[in-house]
This record gives C-alpha cells, structure tokens and sequence, in this order.
C-alpha cells in the first residue's frame, strides 16, 4: 500500500470558489465526497487536508490555503512531512490549452506558464509528479486570460467540466496502480 499526495489547485476564498482557476478543488471535492473523507484545515500544510484509503493506498487529499502561485510551499510539506516521494504526486489543474470538457495525464513537464506548477516545480525541485489537466478553454486572447480564469464559466462550459472530472476520476485506479498507460488511453480517446 503507498501514500499519495493528491492535490487540487485552487485561490482560497468563497470569491473564487466556482471561477476556472479552481478546477482542481472540484476535482477533489468530488473524489472526497466518493469516498465519503472530510477537508479540514491543517495549518502545517498551509491548506485543507482529507485523508481515505482508495484502491489499498492511503490517499492525501490537499487543497492547499494558499494562493495558487504559492501552491508549492502546501505541496512540498506535506510531502516532506509524509515522506512521499514526487512519483507518487498527482496535481490536479486547469489547462488553458485545452477545451474545456477535455482531461489529460501526463508525467513531469515544464509548467506551460501555470503559476500553481512553477512554484511545485520550485519548491520540490522536481518536474517529475503527475498532472491531471482539466481544461477551461482559452480566451482567445492573453490580455485576458487572468480575468478569463479568475471568472466563473458559463453553464455549458461547467457541464462540460464536471464531465471531464468525471471521466478522469475514473481512471484513476489504474494511476494509483502505475498503469499510467492504460489510464492515458482510455481518458485521452474521451
């Protein structure tokens, strides 16, 4: 049995709740809610943290307190703290380049200009933790992508996105397992 760290990227705040930028913390509050684990603060993690046993793992569900471009100093100790090893990291986020509706696996990477994966990347020294890209579209500008990801999608759009964190909270199972491969397929001919 491994432990894991999953966590979902967000802004602190009710103002923020239901903007693009925090796909991830709905992400996480979905799976929380599937296995019946309840958020509470811990302040040494600098975020809210869940714990729960899924697929014969101990899972860390964190949402870290700070703001996203400080999301690494919440990821980094609580993987300092548990001992857990980048590999077994899966951060969840919103991806501007991807539609929205659409999720995507991937393993390491740069940070494609995401200020919640820069300071992970920092903060770990690592590029080498899973992703879950959960996709918002793009403004179709990038003057106005900090108020595009900062405001709350439009109906259809957030179907499209439950949707999405549908379809990848099902494979995830087999990421736990190390079968990143078959998880990657099925999500990715979505």
């Amino acid at each position: 049995m491994a432990n894991w760290i999953i966590a979902g990227l967000g802004n602190p705040g009710p103002q923020y709740e239901h903007t693009r930028h925090n796909v991830g913390f709905w992400w996480l509050d979905q799976l929380a809610e599937d296995l019946g684990a309840t958020f509470s603060v811990e302040n040494k993690f600098h975020g809210q943290l869940a714990q729960a046993h899924y697929s014969g793992h101990k899972l860390f569900l964190l949402k870290p307190l700070v703001f996203m471009n400080r999301s690494g100093q919440s990821v980094a100790a609580l993987a300092n703290f548990y001992k857990i090893p980048l590999t077994n990291i899966l951060v969840i986020h919103d991806e501007l380049d991807l539609p929205a509706g659409t999720a995507r696996l991937k393993r390491g990477g740069g940070h494609g200009g995401h200020n919640g994966l820069r300071d992970i990347i920092s903060r770990t020294g690592s590029k080498d933790f899973l992703r879950c890209r959960l996709g918002i579209g793009h403004p179709g500008d990038s003057r106005q992508v900090s108020d595009y990801v900062l405001s709350k999608p439009s109906q259809p759009d957030r179907q499209l996105i439950r949707h999405a964190i549908d379809e990848s909270l099902r494979v995830l199972p087999d990421v736990l397992l190390g079968d990143l491969d078959k998880a990657m397929n099925w999500l990715h001919s979505q």
